[in-house]
């Protein structure tokens, strides 16, 4: 991202030509018979692109300031507006549903400093599950292997940039959609805390949502981040809401002081040997950068009592009765038939829930919250698994003859950061099995910008590949020509 912006910024290469490149990568890779395409993009505005691009190209040529991003191509989670495109949200339900008239905050934003939406990439059926496949537009697959999720629900976006089929694409995170997504696909993903990007519309998931950027490096995480974050519309309504502008300062350690490490949040059973031995080898890796720190090892279990923070059923209580209420009662009960297996039950879950265990569940965050306070005070860091499985078919399933459905609440390690609103970030930590490894690093909340400097630290320790094999990552050529074919 960063070598586009200053190519185009510098003159050096138009933003006409980056925005050329970003069409014919997505063609390429996304195009093809079944089974080997990625299905990571689900709409297009080539046109609308192009004319954004020659329109900058034009003021950059007349002495314009260029914004960060300036020419850097964009697709956007089909979950946010854009103006002139619809927003299905991955449901046959929404198939016909009209172009957005404006964008979304973070489109929006992100256009400001210059960049160029292309188009839009493929989410599950409302965003309600951590793998990528639907009615709508079928099944997204991990350019790391085929046969393999990306995760979700920003599986469209991650498998994009994995791909190295634009620098940049938008993620969105209620219950783990950038974190899920960013470790299997082997990239760097921020859910920020709860308010540091301004949550405007209200997000479906009251509680839980957030915007927040997903990359291959932390150079481009930590300028998306400054990029899309600070005080805006919302803010004023979300009484958590950072109200400056830009990555919240933190006056916390430089490194940190204690590091708790658990396999698991929550007392659902032992994570599977494989993934139990990646997760020791990437904690053992971290824990030797701060060599001062105190290592303390938690016990998730009611007989260990380390923990205390978990949550029960209250993030599937809040999160299905928000989206029940958000899409309307009635427009639910109409269309459960004509649902994927998996939304059909997140939303007949929501339909079930009362007043009183919702409002019960409500109050028990706050409580969660100041727990979780106290644990990690204001110089501690936890780490977990970014997701407690090695990986999930394409289709959503543990294992090929699984029957469709939600996967098991075992299968993840993310929740408890939605419901606090702690900032979590996966970073890149190896392989297991045929896919990259997520370590889960989460820290005191507004301690985002600490995040990425250790995200930094690790980095540089423990550099990772920028695109799945196969794959090149998004350059351009100083001489205005496109850089290597998205495929070698």
């Amino acid at each position: 991202m960063l070598t586009t912006s200053n190519a185009v910024a510098r003159r050096r290469v138009t933003a006409v030509a980056a925005v050329e490149e970003a069409l014919r990568r997505i063609a390429a890779g996304d195009g093809g018979p079944v089974g080997t395409a990625l299905g990571a993009v689900c709409a297009m505005c080539p046109d609308a692109a192009l004319r954004q691009a020659e329109e900058l190209d034009r003021a950059l040529d007349a002495g314009a300031s260029p914004g960060p991003l300036a020419g850097v191509p964009v697709l956007v989670k089909d979950l946010e507006d854009v103006a002139g495109l619809p927003t299905r949200k991955g449901s046959l339900l929404l198939a016909d549903a009209p172009p957005a008239r404006a964008d979304g905050l973070v489109p929006a934003r992100l256009r400001a400093a210059g960049a160029m939406v292309v188009g839009k990439t493929t989410l599950p059926e409302f965003a309600t599950e951590g793998f990528t496949a639907s009615l709508l537009t079928g099944v997204t697959r991990n350019p790391w292997d085929r046969a393999l999720s990306p995760g979700g629900s920003s599986g469209g976006s991650a498998a994009a940039l994995a791909a190295g089929f634009v620098p940049v694409a938008t993620a969105t995170d209620g219950g783990g959609s950038i974190r899920i997504p960013s470790a299997f696909c082997g990239l760097v993903g921020l859910k920020p805390t709860r308010g540091v990007v301004p949550r405007h519309p209200a997000p479906d998931w009251i509680d839980l949502s957030t915007d927040g950027p997903m990359a291959t490096t932390v150079g481009d995480l930590r300028l998306l981040l400054s990029v899309i974050a600070g005080a805006g519309p919302g803010a004023e309504g979300d009484a958590e809401a950072w109200p400056g502008r830009g990555i919240p300062p933190y006056a916390g350690p430089l490194a940190p002081r204690r590091v708790l490490v658990a396999e698991r949040t929550t007392d659902v059973g032992p994570l599977p040997a494989d993934v139990a031995a990646s997760f020791s080898a990437a904690a053992d890796a971290f824990t030797a950068l701060f060599p001062e720190a105190a290592v303390v090892h938690l016990d998730p279990s009611p007989s260990g009592g380390d923990l205390g923070l978990d949550p029960g059923g209250d993030w599937l209580t809040l999160g299905t009765a928000d989206h029940v209420s958000a899409l309307g009662r009635a427009f639910v009960e109409a269309g459960l038939d004509r649902m994927t297996p998996a939304a059909r039950a997140f939303l007949r879950h929501g339909l079930r829930v009362g007043i009183d265990d919702y409002l019960a569940a409500r109050r028990r965050r706050f409580a969660l919250v100041a727990a979780f306070d106290r644990l990690l005070g204001d110089d501690a860091v936890l780490l977990t698994p970014a997701v407690a499985c090695a990986s999930f078919t394409a289709e959503g399933r543990l294992r090929p003859g699984d029957a469709p459905g939600p996967l098991p609440s075992s299968a993840y390690s993310t929740e408890l950061q939605n419901l606090t609103g702690h900032p979590a970030i996966s970073l890149p930590a190896g392989r297991c099995g045929p896919l990259p490894f997520g370590l889960q690093v989460t820290a005191a909340r507004y301690a985002d910008g600490w995040l990425l400097d250790l995200a930094a630290a690790w980095e540089r320790a423990h550099p990772w590949p920028r695109n799945a094999p196969g794959f090149t990552a998004f350059d351009v050529e100083p001489a205005g020509r496109p850089a290597d074919s998205g495929r070698r």
